[in-house]
């Protein structure tokens, strides 16, 4: 008698667990699994990546604070009669969208693909009048102009909740690319992803060396910085995720390389910039200048930064981490407060000396 209860514990406890398994596979995972394939489509050439988890954004407070932030867009009359005639809303239907940047000579194209609820046949129908429509590979295309702007946009439907679209040629070649092997760019930008699945909003970069001078160009005055330029423009991965935390979003940076000295300069001059914005605040000029909530919200932000090294072998990475809160996203409608100028030849002080 003991046996055969025995028996029946364990049959019991195998067929739950199978159903477990089951219903994990068929609905715990398929989030991950559209994210995957939608990542997937990515051309292994982009310049840069960016996608955004829109269900999971929606889902969090951080989200409505940031609508309240944002500057309201005048309405759209084009768009206004696109949502008339498709019935298809971003703010609603849009489920997760992935974007790829392009150099193709000295133009750049994008490459959209992106899962939501569209319907077909009204989106075909609305912009069929100025569309061309032509069979590639087995499948419609069709391409539209852009309104008041030369140029067209070109896209397909790759199923019923999935379309594919790009502003430059040849989308059946993006869509037909095949990924490479173990060793190919293909590889390289999935590792990248994966280390990026809990972030529902991310962009990755492949560093053509100009990064570093664009940063420069449109940080603050005091904290513009030539070494740190030069020292981004020295790493050939970038990452920037974000994930909601509450009514916050938390920031993840990610400078990688290849050689640890530029990552450990790299390192100190993040924390050096740190101390000097907290100073900066810290100036009896600049607490006249900005409201206290203000300088508070900035302080918190710095006070919540943190950089670290990390070491995955062959790639040698800095991390810097802050958080967004409403506090700071309110602050920012005033003025932004300009931090002491860095120093170009000097050694920018450390982190670990600021006084609270």
């Amino acid at each position: 008698m003991r046996k055969r209860t025995l028996v029946g514990t364990v049959a019991a406890v195998i067929a739950a667990g199978a159903v477990v398994l089951y219903a994990y596979q068929r609905w715990g995972d398929s989030g991950s699994s559209a994210r995957n394939d939608v990542l997937g489509q990515m051309p292994p050439d982009a310049g840069a990546v960016l996608f955004l988890d829109v269900d999971a954004l929606r889902q969090s407070p951080f989200l409505a604070e940031l609508y309240k932030w944002a500057p309201q867009p005048k309405a759209d009359p084009d768009y206004s009669q696109f949502l008339q005639s498709t019935g298809f809303n971003y703010e609603r239907d849009l489920h997760r969208v992935s974007v790829a940047l392009l150099k193709r000579g000295r133009n750049s194209q994008l490459f959209v693909v992106a899962d939501g609820r569209f319907d077909q046949r009204k989106i075909a129908a609305y912009l069929s009048p100025s569309g061309v429509h032509e069979n590639q590979g087995g499948r419609e295309i069709l391409s539209v102009p852009l309104t008041g702007r030369a140029g067209r946009i070109t896209f397909t439907f790759l199923r019923n909740d999935r379309i594919a679209l790009t502003n430059g040629d040849g989308l059946e070649a993006l869509l037909s690319a095949k990924p490479g092997g173990a060793n190919s760019d293909s590889e390289a930008w999935r590792e990248r992803f994966r280390r990026l699945a809990g972030s529902p909003v991310f962009a990755v970069v492949r560093q053509d060396a100009a990064a570093g001078a664009a940063l420069s160009a449109q940080a603050p005055g005091g904290l513009r910085s030539p070494q740190l330029s030069v020292l981004i423009d020295q790493l050939p991965w970038i990452t920037i995720a974000g994930k909601p935390e509450a009514d916050r979003m938390r920031i993840v940076l990610e400078g990688e390389g290849a050689a640890d000295t530029n990552t450990r300069q790299l390192s100190d001059v993040l924390n050096g910039l740190l101390v000097l914005a907290e100073a900066g605040l810290s100036d009896q000029k600049m607490r006249r200048q900005l409201p206290p909530e203000a300088r508070e919200a900035y302080l918190e932000l710095l006070k919540s930064a943190d950089v670290s090294q990390i070491d995955r072998g062959e790639a040698k990475s800095v991390r810097l981490i802050f958080d967004l809160t409403p506090r700071f996203l309110e602050a920012a409608r005033t003025a932004m407060p300009v931090a002491p100028a860095a120093p170009e030849n000097k050694t920018l002080p450390n982190k670990s000396t600021i006084r609270n």
